[in-house]
């Protein structure tokens, strides 16, 4: 995944229906001597559950969260769509415009208190590890670099086949990826993780090499490929970059058959176009284990 000099500004046509953040605070720079927990939070993404076609799918949402033992303070940090995860997935196509038009952008969200009834009934609340403030300081110098150059949400995961040692063509940068980076940095910094078991949801496509197709210059510009333009319009036609989750499953399922029907897809991913050849089995929901990361230095607590 690219990573990109800035953040740009977000065009006011992008609206979220849920303020992105809205309880969000700065990190607060911790006591050197404090020891600090660190937890491990899960819950399914709840507003589908109830629909019979997508009740059986383990669409989970990460997040991670920390415990000082000097002030008892808790605090919950995670990453997620700036305007929802139908607009990182799906464009817009505006009246007027040629291109289509993306409303994308993922970030973390850092503010104080645990829901513990949220994570606790519904999914995970687990000690992972334990570390010091000076590595929660170092770690949220961290989150500041990632935060402002990985930029783009990316809700798919594309590979060759459902082979675990499968060629990766893209991989996907959403919530639990930021989790899985957190935990990598920290075990860098010398944290020690608890050996249990971990796992993500991945949403995957499988195809062949994919090809490679522009950037929205070269394929709507003036200078541009009108059919492959006309192509790509096309295949986005169908899917609203809808609100709820709900519908954005259903616009899943739609792309699913689109999908099977024609055995194509069209990526944008980090700003540029590609064309997926599609196939069998066209589209997985995955979880799976992701073990815990080991750290490249002497330990620290337990």
């Amino acid at each position: 995944h690219r990573r990109f000099d800035y953040r740009p500004k977000t065009d006011p046509y992008c609206q979220a229906r849920y303020t992105f953040c809205p309880t969000g605070s700065a990190i607060p720079v911790m006591k050197e001597e404090d020891v600090i927990e660190v937890y491990r939070l899960q819950a399914p993404v709840w507003e589908f559950k109830y629909g019979d076609l997508l009740g059986h799918l383990k669409i989970m949402h990460d997040a991670v969260g920390f415990k000082s033992s000097l002030t008892g303070k808790n605090y919950t940090m995670e990453w997620y769509e700036l305007f929802q995860l139908g607009n990182c997935t799906f464009p817009h196509l505006r009246p007027g415009m040629d291109a289509p038009f993306w409303c994308n952008q993922g970030a973390a969200c850092f503010y104080e208190g645990i829901d513990d009834a949220h994570w606790k009934e519904n999914g995970t609340l687990v000690l992972v590890t334990t570390i010091s403030g000076t590595m929660f300081n170092e770690m949220a110098q961290w989150v500041k670099y990632d935060n402002e150059t990985g930029i783009y949400y990316e809700t798919w995961t594309v590979q060759a086949s459902p082979d675990k040692k499968s060629t990766v063509w893209f991989d996907s940068y959403e919530c639990s990826k930021f989790i899985l980076r957190t935990y990598q940095k920290l075990a860098d910094l010398g944290a020690v993780f608890k050996k249990i078991q971990t796992n993500y949801t991945s949403i995957i496509l499988f195809s062949g090499e994919p090809i490679y197709l522009g950037n929205e210059t070269s394929i709507f510009g003036p200078q541009g490929n009108k059919t492959l333009a006309a192509a790509i319009r096309d295949f986005y036609n169908p899917f609203k970059p809808h609100q709820t989750v709900r519908e954005f499953f259903v616009d899943l399922f739609k792309i699913i058959d689109r999908v099977i029907l024609n055995h194509q897809f069209y990526l944008f991913y980090n700003l540029e176009y590609w064309f997926l050849p599609m196939k069998s089995p066209y589209l997985k929901i995955i979880y799976e284990e992701v073990p815990l990361p080991v750290g490249s230095k002497a330990s620290f607590g337990v």
